[in-house]
Order: C-alpha cells, then structure tokens, then sequence
C-alpha cells in the first residue's frame, strides 16, 4: 500500500514534509511518481510539490548495505540521482553505508580519506585507496548538491606508525570540496544482557574534535554520528557555533531503536531549538539457513527521521528502503528562540556548558 503525502507541519512555522510508509511501486497518487529502477520502494516528488520559496529540500536515503562495496557504490548512486530529480539540495547517507556495520568488517572496507578543503583533484593519495570519497565528491559536482555524506570507516597512520580507524562523515559542497570531516566522538560501546551487545572501541578509535560547516543556503549546519545523539552537551556547543540543523547518520538497532531513536531526535532537537535530521540504514532480511555471510548480520531500526526545532515529527518513514524529503524553513528555528528564549535565559552563575574547542 502507497501512503505517501506532502503535508505542512502542525509545528511552529512552515516547514513541508514528504512521508513516506510502506511504498508499493506499482502504486501512483497525485502529486508523486515512482522510479522504477529503484528495487524496493522510494517515494519522489514531481512538478507539483515544488519547495516553497523560503524552503530549502533536503533528502534521507535510506538504503540497504551490503558485503558488496561495488554494490554499495550503485545503491548511494541511485538514491543521489534520485534526491535531485526530486530538486533536493542537500542529501544525508546513512552511517556506516560502504560496509557492513560489524566492528570486524571495519578493517577491510576502510579507506584513506582526503582532508578539509581538498577536492577531487586534490586527493593525495592512490585513488583506489578512497573510492567511497570519490564516489560522493564527483556526485556533489554532478548534482550541485551539498552531501553530508553518512559515515565509512577511515584508515590513518599516526605519527607512531600505529594504524587507526575511525567511524568518519565527509561533507561536501556542491563543487565537490570536502568542507567537514567528523569522526565520531562517542564510540558505542553498550550491553544490554541478552538482547545486544557491541563494542565498537574493539577497532575504532574515538574522534577528538566537534563539527560544523557554513552551508550557504542552509546556515551553519553541525553533524554527529549515531551514538553521538546521546550526548545533550554536544548539540548544546554545535548551537552555540550557530547551528540551526544537526545531522546525525545513525545505525540504531532493533533493542534501542524503537526505545530511543526518535525519542532521542526530539529531545535535541527541543534542547537545541534546531532541526534534526537522521539516515540509517534500511533493514536487510537475515540471511537464510544456507546463506553464508562473511561478517554477522546486523538488523538496523531505519526510519530515517526530520524532526523541527519545536520537537515536531515533520517527516519519516518505515524500516524499508526509501528517500524521506523535507523542506526546512530555516526561520522556524529563529522563531522559536524568539518565542522561547531559553538560550538567553540560562543560569551561567549556576552550571555552564564549555565548548573547549572555542577559547
């Protein structure tokens, strides 16, 4: 069954979403198409869902993962090319999108990624090592598009000559430039007896540093990876920075996925007054009996969410591959630090959140 819909959000403003659940693509209501050559199901917007003129359209792919890199490379292809068919100006991949997400995989599919302000040209390094970084970077330039572009696993040597990887995000602008790069800060390291348990610590190493990145149309814009959303006082420095939207590509599973993924989502969106937004991962089927898979499966939540800056679900969807579009109007996020001014109203002779990367 197709219930797919643009809506204007009950929340604070004007912002438009795009919902999508449970896409059919042999189905086809007013206002929407179907791109066939998508497998699975992927809502679009035509003609007749322009962006309103104070908004600007933003796109979450949600798309399976799998032990095929080269198979990686079609999906985020596909789905890029449909974000902008669809006029998205930005597009968010999920974490974790060229490589399953097992920390034993981590190793074989990362990659030397180039550096703030390089471009395609500018990579230093044998471009086998990085295709995953030139994939997203000529995508940008071919689509005029901003990429916040998920995370893959990135390999450095340090000055010890030890080798290190991180869980790190590549946002590019729309001349292909790397303009951040987050590694993720806060490793998910949990266990919740008998339900789950995972270490990324195993084999990642932690990111030293907090992100955001001026992103013309959009304002400054700051981003955090998965495991990062629990952590209030981060969202807290990005808004200080001047943030108004916060990106977190997430690979939340099946035990906190419907506790906390959403849940999550609200609480910094309200506690920062800004836009989130979130990409995961589609859910692949377990593999069956006779199936052998290299690396363990790994269900992912999906539900690629945007929620407003008044904690409003604005648009999302089902565990299904799909794109979720949003248009942001950014003055929502004024409006409601105007209306409820808690940024000017805290209590600094009482507690202080210190941004250390600012002094």
């Amino acid at each position: 069954m197709l219930l797919s819909a643009i809506t204007k959000s009950s929340s604070l403003g004007n912002s438009y979403a795009i919902l999508s659940r449970s896409l059919n693509p042999s189905k086809r209501i007013k206002g929407f198409s179907i791109n066939q050559k998508l497998s699975m199901s992927t809502n679009t917007a035509d003609s007749s869902s322009d962006v309103d003129s104070k908004s600007i359209r933003v796109a979450l792919l949600q798309f399976q993962v799998s032990e095929s890199k080269n198979k990686n490379f079609e999906k985020a292809s596909d789905f890029l090319k449909l974000a902008a068919l669809n006029k998205a100006k930005l597009a968010v991949l999920p974490e974790i999108w060229n490589s399953p997400y097992a920390t034993s995989a981590f190793g074989e599919y990362a990659e030397e990624l180039p550096n703030k302000g390089e471009g395609v040209n500018d990579i230093q390094y044998d471009i086998s090592n990085n295709p995953s970084a030139k994939l997203l970077m000529e995508k940008a330039i071919e689509h005029k598009m901003w990429i916040v572009g998920g995370s893959i696993p990135e390999r450095i040597i340090d000055e010890s000559k030890k080798e290190l990887i991180y869980n790190t995000c590549l946002c590019i602008n729309p001349d292909g430039i790397i303009v951040a790069k987050h590694r993720k800060a806060h490793l998910f390291d949990i266990e919740v007896p008998g339900k789950i348990k995972f270490r990324e610590s195993d084999t990642l190493s932690p990111g030293t540093g907090l992100t955001d990145f001026d992103a013309g149309p959009f304002g400054r814009i700051g981003v955090g990876i998965c495991y990062d959303i629990r952590f209030p006082e981060l969202v807290q420095c990005l808004v200080q920075r001047g943030c108004k939207i916060i990106i977190f590509p997430g690979a939340f599973n099946l035990t906190t996925g419907p506790a906390h993924w959403e849940l999550l989502q609200r609480a910094r969106a309200v506690d920062g007054q800004c836009f989130v937004l979130t990409a995961s991962p589609a859910r692949s089927p377990p593999p069956s009996a006779d199936e052998k898979n290299k690396y363990p499966y790994y269900a992912a939540w999906g539900h690629s969410t945007a929620i407003s800056p008044w904690g409003t679900v604005i648009a999302t969807c089902d565990e299904k591959e799909q794109v979720v579009y949003a248009d942001l109007n950014l003055e929502e996020a004024d409006e409601m630090r105007r209306n409820i001014p808690t940024m000017m109203q805290k209590r600094d002779d009482l507690y202080t959140i210190k941004d250390l990367q600012c002094d």
